[in-house]
């Protein structure tokens, strides 16, 4: 019988740019700023109710939907955070990460021909599920270096078979948190073209400028939104892949004829260190934000002082180094030299374009202190890389 491979339509995507830099990163021996990964772990009484799991139980399979006791504290989450009543039996599925959440919803959602609009640079599984789905994917291409959503730019990239919006907010890779006139749009576009939005929330608590509101806390959003979000950012646990969506009965029920055919339920004694993590006190929380805008100003005064130009960013743990100014053209070339010849790994934020044009890079910053010097150490060098 003769091998096909991989299906035509998945092809363009390729294998991710993450796992390319962090191979490459592997291979040169080369500091790991490229994917957002922590080299730390998280709090260690969360650590250890996952601990106490795995030797005394919860083993075997939880429900579909995720354990009473983590869909309780995602419930809890939300009306701690936003004042948001949410339904922990009809309204929350707990998956495999955010990821997962995504692959789930355009799964159990999607028609096959449905379109899905991605607002301009995307995180990279976006148009792969959608695809993987049967959907089609379409455009919005804000301006950078602000990346602002506005009306004209989401209507120029919909049409009378556009089904959803996806969003990201705070933004993976820009580090916009997009503020209460953008979501003005945002609900007014939903609501006129009348869309489903996927809203991915997975950095809610990295906010170091402006506020995260939740799509779920806006009234005319609240039945039409799927929201995402993890613990893997929050509590720097990113291995875990415990995920969850909220959303109204129907698209709960939408999700969930998905999730209990690609992967069904996660691993069960991970969700009850999630319940345990969303419980943490306040002070969890301010010690976690203190300590990312103290690597936040750290990583972005080095970079300055060899030279470059990186964005303060609003939030995530991620600044972007435009290259233009440099003289280069093409930022995947460079990021792979940068892998190679300096020995620190950036993302080439072509691979969350459409056309895949040459963009700024990606540094992350979720690295103990003595990592980010290290790095700025190497990348002091990088003027033999320059034309």
């Amino acid at each position: 019988m003769p091998r096909r491979g991989l299906r035509q339509s998945l092809r363009p995507y390729g294998r991710s740019i993450f796992s390319e830099m962090s191979l490459l990163s592997a291979k040169h021996d080369a500091i790991n700023l490229g994917q957002g990964f922590p080299d730390f772990d998280g709090p260690e009484e969360v650590r250890a109710a996952a601990a106490a799991a795995i030797h005394h139980g919860p083993n075997q399979y939880s429900p579909l939907a995720g354990l009473p006791e983590l869909r309780h504290a995602i419930a809890g989450w939300y009306a701690r955070w936003y004042d948001v009543a949410v339904d922990a039996d009809h309204e929350v599925t707990v998956t495999n990460g955010c990821t997962g959440a995504i692959g789930d919803a355009m799964l159990g959602v999607l028609e096959p021909g449905d379109e899905v609009l991605l607002i301009e640079p995307w995180y990279d599984s976006y148009p792969a599920s959608v695809v993987m789905a049967g959907g089609v994917c379409r455009y919005a291409k804000p301006t950078s270096p602000d990346y602002r959503v506005d009306r004209r730019t989401l209507e120029a990239g919909v049409t009378p078979k556009t089904r959803m919006l996806m969003v990201n907010s705070p933004h993976n890779p820009t580090g916009r948190v997009y503020d209460e006139s953008e979501w003005n749009v945002i609900e007014s576009f939903c609501v006129d073209h009348d869309l489903i939005l996927f809203s991915d929330e997975v950095y809610e608590t990295l906010v170091f400028e402006g506020t995260h509101r939740s799509a779920l806390s806006r009234p005319r959003l609240r039945d039409r939104s799927i929201v995402a979000s993890s613990v893997g950012k929050t509590f720097s646990l990113t291995g875990w892949k415990i995920g969850w969506t909220v959303a109204s009965p129907p698209l709960t029920e939408a999700i969930q004829g998905a999730h209990q055919f690609t992967s069904f339920c996660v691993a069960t004694p991970l969700q009850v260190g999630a319940a345990a993590a969303l419980k943490l006190p306040d002070s969890y929380f301010e010690g976690f934000l203190r300590g990312y805008r103290s690597r936040r100003e750290q990583l972005v005064r080095g970079l300055r002082s060899i030279g470059l130009t990186p964005i303060l960013p609003q939030g995530t743990y991620f600044t972007l180094v435009d290259l233009a100014p440099l003289g280069i053209d093409d930022d995947r070339v460079f990021c792979e030299r940068l892998t190679r010849e300096l020995g620190v790994a950036a993302i080439p934020t072509s691979a969350f374009h459409e056309d895949g044009r040459s963009g700024p890079i990606r540094f992350a910053f979720c690295k103990q202190p003595e990592v980010l010097d290290q790095a700025i150490e190497r990348l002091s060098k990088i003027d033999q890389l320059l034309p």
